[in-house]
Order: C-alpha cells, then structure tokens, then sequence
C-alpha cells in the first residue's frame, strides 16, 4: 500500500549525484585496503556490504533510516536535515475495496527530535571516531564508507572479547551485531544471510559501474560458540507466524467498534477453511518503521499482515493470516490474499529496498506460499500495482506501490521460482525479464511532476502501439479514460509490463516483441543481444467463436442466484476493458465465484457466498483481471 504519512525520513531524488561514487581506484581495491587495515577478512566486509546495499552507493542518497554508502553507515540527523520530512504517497487508502466503507486517509505524523535517535541510527558519529575520518566523507566517498564499515566490525569483534581472526568462521557474532537488530533472531538471520553469501560467492556490477566479486567459500559454517555470543533479547514471538529463525514480533493491530456501528481495522475470518488463500500481495509503506507501526495499530485506520523492516529485515505481525486484512483495495482481494508490507518509497529506489530486506521478505513469502499452497509465480504474488481495481471507478485511485523499481527479477530468485525461459519462440507467450541494472527507460515524477527522474535500474519494459520508441504509448482506457494517453510518470502504469509477468506474442518484428494487453497489440524493445524477455508457454483463453468481444471483471464474485436471503447481491460490473476476438491473454488459474460477506462487528453474521461461475484470471495489462469461463475457450498458447 502507499500511505499519505509523514516519515522518520523523507530521502526523496534531490541534488545527490554519482561524482563520489567513481573514487580513484577501483571498489572490489577499497574493500581489500580496508579489510588489511582493520583487520576483517576481506569476504566478511564484502558480505556485510551485499547484505546492507549490495555494493551500490545509491548516489551518495540516503536509505529510509538514514543509511549511507556501501556499508550503510547510518546518520539519521543529517538525513532528516537535508530530505525534511514530508507527505508521501499517491493518495489515499480503501478500508475494504468495496462500498461498505469510507475511503481513509491516515494523518500525517510528527517526525521525531533529533536527540531521540538510538545508536544503531547513528553509525557515522562511532565511525568517525574509530577512524578520525570526517563525517561527510563517511557519507559521501566510498573508500572512506568501507573503512569505517570495518572500523565497526572491528570494535564489535573486540567487544565481544574476540581476536580479530583472518578466519571468517570466527565473526558470526560480530556481524550479527553490525545489522543493528535489538533482537537475537532478527540480527541471526543477518548473519546467516552474510554467510549465506559468502559460501555461494557474488558477483555484479554496481549502480556505479563498478565490478565487484566475491569468490564463493564452500562449507564456510561459523565457529563453535559464535551464534549464542550475539546476546540480544529474543522476541515474544508466541503469536506470529513465521518461519524459524526468522526475527519476527506481534505488534498486532486493534480489532474494536470505534463507534456508530463502525470498527477496525480487518475482518475474523477462518481463512482457509471458509476461503482458499491463493494470492500475496507485496507493498511498500511510503513512511517508516514507526510510522506504519502507528498506523496499522490505528483503529480507525487499516490493516495489513506483516510489515518488513528496511535495515535489517526485521520484521512484525500485525493479523493473523486466518483474518482478512484491509489492505489491496480490492474486497475480493483481501479475502483471499496476506498482505505484505515494505519499508521504503516507490519513487525513491535510492532509499533502498535493501538486501536483508528482500532476502527476510522472501523467506516469509516462501513460508506462506508453502502454507497454504499459493503458487511462486507472478500471477498470484504480487505487487499492490497488480491488483485490479473492482469496479472502473477504482481504477484512476488504485495504488502503483512497489513500483518499477523493486526488483522482482531479484526477488523471484529469492524465492526460488527464478524467472527461465520454458518454450522456444514456438511456445506463444513470453515471460518478462529485463536486466535490471541495465534496464533504464525514462521516468518522470518522482519528485514534481512533469520532472525526469534520476536514471536507475527497473523491472519494466515499456509498451508501444507500434515497434518503434516514437510510437505513442499504449492506452489504458481505465486509468486515463477512452482516448487518454498513457505517460511515462513514474506512477502510471497503464504501460508498462514487469519481471515474471506472463504475455500472449502478438507479433515479431526485429528487435520488437508484441504482446496483447488491456485488449490492444503492445510492442517493447527485446533485441537478441539483450533480451527483455524470455520465451514461455502455458494456457492462455480466447473470446469463444462468434463472440466479437467479452467483458472483463475486476473481481470473481457470484452470479445473483447463489446469494442467500440477508446478503446483498453484489454486482457483476464489467471492468472499462474488454477482450476483442482474436486476442489471447495468458491464464493464472481458475475459481469459482466467491463473496465474503462481512459488514458487522461481530464475525456471527459472517457468510462466504459460493457461485457456481467459474472464472479465470488473466494478465490483461499491468494489472490481472478476471473473464468469465463460459465467455472463453482454454487452449495450449503454443497452439493458439
């Protein structure tokens, strides 16, 4: 979701510039120099860089909680200072993504005082002082952010009373302790991740074009002894649902009247045995840690089940998965999905969706997804820009987070369904998959509108009406009415195809693919030197013969007969899209026709209405959709 929330920090695109990030002398040199001086294995300092910012300097910008450089060396005052703080967001939220209740819009907050910032906000002023480098160098230079790195490591391995070892084995705990975690779990599994990195090795180019590698240590495991060194508190997990080992706390949102009938912020369900979960949704908080904290224990505002902390990817429960969150701004949605909450600003990447962020996000998705056997694969997990909207009038409101410049790519590796092609060019679809650090198309609006924004890595390809990049874009009749053009604004998604995202070819023509999306023949660059997707196949549907077009829904809800008596038949409203004979859009799945009625306080009156309309969900544009089965006819894309 994206929350109009004033935050803790505000990094918004300012004036920040790559001139540091090019120092003399190469990175991959600035971590040996580093490492020999403070006396850190070298592939212990690169680890803990991969995890806190895989190696980028972000443009010398700071991270959502005041992180800056390579080692996220943090300073939160002086982040708060030069990005004050402000509204964020791209709108309001949706209690429910129906009409049984108000659209809410969540107050802003006060930023905290300075002097309130704990240690672990504040690494710069101990870096400073360990290695007599001047602050804004620690900021702004990259030699200077890695030494002080290891200037840190190094005084936590002493403080634990450990030598500082050139055996990686032996720094567990101190590397646990440099995330900045309170709690044992959570700083554990920074650790473990570190190590993870380092016994399968690394390798990439960085945001500054620099290459960095880190040769693998099979087997690496660490000493006896090191992982009960950490000695941080242990959360009282008792309530959460997590997978072990993973820093996970109940920080659970209110379930109470607020008066005149109304109440907050989730439903009771006893999901699944009432309703199948079959989707999780990933959004990103556009405020802080705390603020989201306050605002999901808001009862007059809403909720969402699991909020993922940026730093070091902790992360809280706030509802119970059995319970539908308030939170996709789409009923049918929420009564089917967990939502998943990320520290961070869709228009800001250099606020970092971090390393330790993505890889704890994962871990929790691949836990759930195991649950309650939600497939890995783009049509059921996915971003809140994903969603449709339920009704046409939703559309233009519907929320874009986490935007095109989470890196899904990245993140589907995480979780083990990594993007591969499964077809030759005779499978009929195609699969999305742009490199990331290299895929750069042309964003505007990140901080005013009209503005480009900083170039930067993105998950999506852009959509033309013909093989050409003079075309016009293609046209998202919901979003921007009959005839509107779409816009390369950073919060427009009306065309715009993204990593792991499943489309029926269209056409070939050179270095141009064409898809069919939102009921139109898309095309986007995919030259054979540097593919932007890969080919597929699968199951896609087509208006049945003698159809000339079929509509298209925005949720699966029941036909009318199946509603009993007390429940309002809710209506079957055609989305402003249709599916034009001829046309193919790939399949997600099949389900039936389903409504959770739930409008009181008291779950006693709760009902799921079953239909028996069959549906199947498609990737229609950026955005899935649904078709009637009775309106299609199934078949292979290979053969279509």
């Amino acid at each position: 979701m994206a929350v109009a929330a004033a935050a803790l920090l505000l990094p918004l695109f300012g004036t920040g510039t790559a001139a540091h990030a090019a120092a003399t002398g190469s990175l991959q040199q600035t971590f040996t120099d580093a490492a020999g001086k403070y006396g850190v294995p070298r592939s212990v300092l690169l680890g803990v860089s991969y995890l806190e910012s895989r190696w980028d300097g972000h443009q010398g910008m700071p991270s959502v909680t005041g992180g800056y450089g390579p080692m996220h060396l943090t300073d939160a005052r002086t982040a708060l200072t030069d990005f004050p703080v402000g509204p964020v967001g791209d709108g309001g939220d949706d209690g429910r993504g129906d009409d049984s209740r108000p659209l809410i819009t969540p107050e802003e907050a006060a930023a905290p005082a300075t002097a309130s910032f704990p240690a672990n906000l504040t690494t710069v002023d101990r870096a400073a002082s360990l290695t007599g480098l001047a602050a804004a160098d620690l900021r702004a230079e990259p030699a200077a952010n890695v030494a002080g790195g290891a200037a840190l490591l190094a005084a936590a391995q002493r403080a634990l009373g450990e030598p500082l070892s050139a055996d990686p084995a032996d720094w567990y705990a101190a590397v646990a302790r440099y995330s900045g975690a309170d709690d044992r779990d959570t700083a554990d599994s920074f650790a473990d991740d570190v190590f993870d990195v380092i016994r399968q090795g690394q390798a990439r180019t960085t945001d500054s074009g620099q290459r960095v590698v880190l040769a693998a240590v099979p087997g690496l495991a660490p000493a006896s002894g090191q992982a009960a060194r950490v000695g941080l508190r242990a959360d009282d997990d008792a309530n959460t649902e997590c997978p072990p080992g993973l820093g996970c706390e109940w920080v659970p949102a209110p379930y109470q009247e607020t008066g005149d009938g109304d109440y907050g912020n989730y439903d009771l369900a006893d999901r699944p045995d009432d309703e199948k979960i079959d989707t999780i949704v990933i959004h990103d908080t556009e405020g802080s840690w705390d603020t989201s904290l306050k605002l999901v224990q808001d009862p007059t505002y809403l909720a969402w089940h699991y909020t993922v902390r940026s730093s070091d990817g902790h992360v809280a429960q706030h509802v119970r998965t059995e319970d539908v969150g308030w939170h996709a701004g789409n009923w049918y949605t929420n009564a089917k999905s967990v939502g998943v909450e990320h520290e961070g600003f869709l228009t800001d990447p250099d606020a970092w969706y971090t390393e330790a962020m993505y890889r704890s996000s994962a871990r929790l998705v691949r836990y759930l997804a195991q649950k309650y056997d939600v497939p890995l694969n783009r049509q059921h997990i996915l971003g809140h820009d994903n969603v449709p909207g339920p009704t046409g009038a939703y559309v233009p409101g519907m929320h874009t987070d986490p935007g095109p410049y989470w890196d899904w790519g990245h993140y589907m590796a995480l979780l083990g369904a990594p993007v591969v092609p499964t077809a030759g060019a005779w499978g009929g679809e195609v699969t999305i998959d742009p490199d990331y650090a290299t895929n750069q198309p042309v964003y505007t609006g990140c901080t005013t509108a009209g503005a480009t924004c900083p170039a930067h890595g993105s998950d999506a390809v852009r959509l033309y009406t013909a093989p050409s990049e003079d075309a016009p874009l293609v046209q998202d009749a919901g979003l921007h009415g009959a005839g509107g053009a779409s816009t390369t604004d950073v919060n427009d998604v009306g065309a715009r195809a993204s990593t792991g995202q499943q489309y029926a070819v269209a056409g070939r023509q050179g270095d141009w693919t064409a898809i069919w999306y939102l009921g139109q023949k898309a095309w986007f660059r995919n030259p054979k030197a540097n593919p932007t997707a890969v080919d597929a196949t699968g199951l896609v549907v087509t208006p049945k013969k003698g159809l000339a077009s079929i509509p298209v829904y925005g949720r699966a809800y029941p036909e009318a007969s199946a509603y009993p008596a007390g429940v309002p038949v809710q209506a079957l409203t055609p989305m402003p899209y249709t599916v034009p004979a001829g046309q193919r859009y790939v399949v997600g799945g099949a389900v039936h026709g389903e409504y959770y009625y739930s409008v009181t306080f008291d779950p006693a009156g709760h009902q799921v209405v079953r239909g028996k309309n069959v549906y199947y969900e498609i990737q229609l544009g950026h955005r899935v959709e649904y078709v009637l089965a009775s309106d299609v006819t199934l078949l292979p894309s290979a053969l279509s």
